[in-house]
């Protein structure tokens, strides 16, 4: 058999797409590192920084509503934060797995370890929605919040943690996309579905037309509509082929070696996702004492970050498909060179985005929420974090390779 060959592909898999299109012939392992890189992390920043807009608009959206349902809106998405960050590492620990499957030619065996992600992600999700349903406005009284806050946020939780399960369905469908080496079909997924985040979204926030006014919940109940959406496209596109791996349920068995494995792999992904995380729920739980206000401009101040590194974490996940598939093909030293041209890469927006963050802060901040003790507070923390973004821009893509 030649290693990494059409024929061979074709050989392990007994299927294939007939798409005569580029991407699914591509072969990761050879030509131009930086032009591998490049055209893997393109569609992956595209993707991630839509998946930001959705949330972003629900910030600004909220916003209007004042200060209470920002501060609501933040410390639930951060309850509900941690839960997508452990699903996102162990989704990595999948992504490494296919890509190494790819990278050697596997198709079988990338698409078992791609099925068995599936299975992980719905027990795990499963659980989580289970605790934060029924403990939600526990876990806002850790905080001490003003009972108007615990209100917004209580519902708010609760509906994201019903969404979790289809959500994170929608992650490992990515993911799996993503580590076969199609990035353009996650890409116009999460357009599609995006467009209609942005479009549905204030009609249930604020009533408009046919549509009860839902307030704060209202954002919830928009994200996981569309994300759902999201997830039945993706799934749908995974086993009718028209992706790079198409996915059956031929032979389909649980194979706890293998979760187990997936599992091993995304840990220290998982734990560095916990501890970002933990660390958010500590600072905000510091913040909470000095008012609404204060936790208002720390959630404004979270969702800047969030945007700033997801370009970050685009060209991280492109590293490791990288090194997962040069790995997979018996390739190191090509491994570690896509590795340094990711940093590199990350590095040059990071200085890019910090320095209009040091110029523009209150432009921004005032996109989110107008009242002067926000914008002030926010301001003056976007400007002191602007210098730790750097070595976050270089933690996103180590991790991310480390895992690959």
């Amino acid at each position: 058999m030649t290693e990494n060959s059409d024929e061979a592909v074709k050989t392990e898999s007994g299927e294939r797409s007939s798409k005569p299109d580029g991407r699914f012939e591509k072969n990761w392992t050879e030509g131009s590192i930086l032009r591998n890189l490049w055209s893997l992390s393109w569609p992956m920043v595209v993707t991630n920084s839509l998946m930001m807009l959705g949330p972003t608009i629900d910030m600004i959206w909220v916003g209007r509503l004042g200060s209470s349902s920002v501060a609501g809106v933040g410390v639930s998405g951060m309850a509900v934060q941690m839960v997508n960050g452990a699903m996102m590492g162990l989704a990595m620990g999948m992504r490494a797995v296919v890509a190494r499957y790819m990278g050697a030619g596997d198709i079988r065996g990338a698409v078992h370890a791609a099925r068995q992600g599936f299975v992980l992600s719905a027990t795990f999700s499963v659980l989580m929605a289970v605790i934060g349903f029924f403990l939600a406005e526990e876990i806002l009284l850790i905080f001490g919040l003003e009972p108007e806050v615990v209100s917004e946020g209580a519902g708010y939780m609760r509906i994201l943690f019903i969404g979790s399960v289809a959500m994170s369905f929608r992650t490992i469908a990515e993911g799996i996309m993503q580590a076969s080496g199609d990035t353009i079909s996650p890409m116009k997924i999460t357009i599609g579905f995006r467009i209609f985040h942005v479009a549905l979204c204030p009609f249930l926030v604020f009533g408009l037309w046919i549509f009860p006014r839902l307030g704060v919940s209202g954002a919830a109940v928009t994200n996981v509509v569309s994300q759902s959406i999201g997830t039945l496209i993706s799934i749908w596109v995974l086993f009718s082929g028209h992706s790079r791996l198409k996915l059956d349920t031929k032979d389909f068995r649980v194979d706890v070696s293998m979760i187990w494995r997936i599992v091993r792999i995304g840990f220290p992904n998982l734990m560095s996702g916990l501890q970002r995380n933990l660390s958010q729920f500590v600072v905000m739980y510091l913040v909470a004492p000095f008012g609404t206000a204060s936790v208002a401009a720390h959630t404004i101040n979270q969702r800047v970050e969030m945007i700033l590194m997801m370009p970050a974490m685009a060209f991280g996940m492109a590293s490791s498909v990288l090194v997962g598939q040069n790995l997979g093909a018996g390739k190191p030293k090509r491994a570690e060179k896509g590795v340094w041209a990711a940093i590199g890469a990350v590095e040059i927006w990071v200085f890019v985005a910090c320095l209009v963050l040091l110029f523009a802060a209150e432009g921004i901040v005032r996109i989110f929420n107008a009242e002067p003790a926000v914008v002030e507070t926010t301001a003056t923390f976007l400007r002191i974090a602007a210098a730790g973004y750097i070595l976050l821009g270089f933690q996103a893509v180590t991790m991310n390779s480390l895992s690959g």
